[in-house]
């Protein structure tokens, strides 16, 4: 539990027995208290990377039918794999089950592809987008037990909505880490998880983002959002997405990585904590100049509980391959 970098700590409760022995000496109180209570690892500097969108669908990639999925990763240097924490918006259902529905652009993920992108570095994945219905309500369950199977934290999905709102919990450098997904801009609201259906977690009810961050909040040290917004093209934020990121910073969020423009936009701020507005296609094919202008968000958390955040520079200079295009400005 938190409070802006306090930790509670929460007291067992106190047994009465009918005959004490008499206390021990402080010095060895304090020396059993040292061995039945281990002490907090000092926190630490930790680093935090986030992408926008990643599709490992080989249909719609076919660069990885000749060049395997670490094509996907192998532009970026060991970038993921050298910090703490990779968050990704992964657009795809991964699952080799269900049948298309009714849309001008259907995905689907290879859970062979998987793998590769856990042993790059990736270890949380946010399904919650208005793709990962595409083949039907068997698929998007299944994306949860191959993202499992692979070492890969899935988010914003789930067989309810307890479970669609329910945050990965990691620990790195002393922090307790939880990770939130949510998704808006679905296509109709039968997506949406309900008490007694699965689905994913809404972007668009703030009631409901600001409670699920209320309660990561109350068992992590940070907690960080990663959602789908926005409108596609857009460059800048909308003012509803605005007012749903300081909602949910007031709300205990420490950093949030925003994503579905498929076009690269600004790094802003909400009460010292980073926003990433919208981060752009990311593995994806390259379709032009402008949508394969893309970054890779980097929030850095220091030892006292201070988040500051920077974008670093990418392309995708190739079909489902990423490059990193300068150095990181923090």
């Amino acid at each position: 539990m938190r409070l802006r970098g306090i930790t509670a700590v929460v007291l067992a409760p106190l047994t009465v027995v009918a005959c004490a022995a008499p206390p021990a000496p402080a010095g060895v109180a304090a020396e059993q208290d040292a061995v039945t209570t281990p002490p907090r690892p000092a926190r630490e500097r930790i680093v935090v990377h986030g992408t926008g969108d990643v599709s490992l669908d080989p249909v719609y990639i076919p660069a990885f039918r000749e060049h395997g999925y670490e094509h996907a990763w192998s532009g970026l240097g060991g970038l993921f794999a050298a910090d703490d924490l990779t968050i990704v918006n992964l657009e795809c259902p991964v699952s080799t089950r269900g049948e298309p529905v009714e849309k001008a652009f259907t995905f689907r993920c290879d859970p062979a592809a998987l793998p590769a992108a856990r042993a790059a570095g990736v270890e949380v994945a946010n399904f919650a987008n208005n793709h990962i219905r595409d083949f039907g309500r068997d698929a998007m369950l299944d994306s949860i037990r191959h993202a499992h199977d692979a070492g890969i934290a899935p988010v914003g999905i789930g067989a309810d909505l307890a479970a669609a709102t329910a945050p990965a919990i990691l620990e790195r450098g002393g922090w307790r880490i939880a990770v939130l997904g949510f998704g808006g801009v679905v296509p109709d609201a039968s997506w949406l998880a309900t008490t007694r259906s699965p689905g994913l977690a809404s972007g668009d009810d703030v009631d409901l983002m600001v409670e699920a961050v209320r309660a990561a909040d109350a068992v992590a040290d940070l907690v960080f959002v990663t959602i789908h917004w926005g409108m596609e093209l857009d460059t800048e934020p909308r003012a509803d997405d605005i007012g749903y990121a300081e909602a949910m910073i007031e709300a205990g969020a420490d950093g949030i990585f925003g994503h579905h423009q498929h076009r690269l936009g600004p790094l802003g701020e909400h009460a010292g904590r980073p926003i990433a507005w919208g981060l752009g296609n990311f593995v994806w094919p390259r379709l032009s100049t402008e949508s394969a202008t893309t970054a890779v968000a980097r929030f850095v958390v220091d030892p006292d509980g201070a988040v500051h955040g920077c974008l670093i520079p990418a392309v995708i200079a190739r079909h489902g391959h990423p490059e990193l295009a300068g150095p990181a400005p923090c």
